[in-house]
C-alpha cells in the first residue's frame, strides 16, 4: 500500500503481486468528489482496507470508519 499526491489532496493505491488491486483517488462514500485532505488521513483509510482484504472481508469503506478514524471531510 502506498500513498500519491492528487491535484486536490491525496490518495492511496493497494497492490499485490505488482499488480494494482485497488486505487483510491477520491474519499469513498461522501457525496463529493474530493481526494483525502493529508496523506496521513489516505494512510489510515488505506492500511484499513488492507487490513479488511488480509481477514478475507470485504474492503469497502464505511462512513462509520471515516468517523472511527477520523478523516477529515
Amino acid at each position: 500500500m502506498e500513498t500519491f499526491k492528487t491535484k486536490s489532496g491525496w490518495g492511496y493505491s493497494i497492490a499485490s503481486n505488482d499488480r494494482v488491486l485497488i486505487k483510491q483517488s477520491l474519499i469513498p462514500v461522501i457525496n463529493e468528489t474530493k481526494s483525502f485532505f493529508s496523506e496521513s488521513d489516505a494512510l489510515k483509510v488505506g492500511t484499513l482496507v488492507v487490513d479488511k482484504l488480509n481477514k478475507d472481508l470485504s474492503p469497502t469503506v464505511t462512513k462509520n470508519d471515516l468517523i472511527l478514524l477520523k478523516i477529515k471531510l
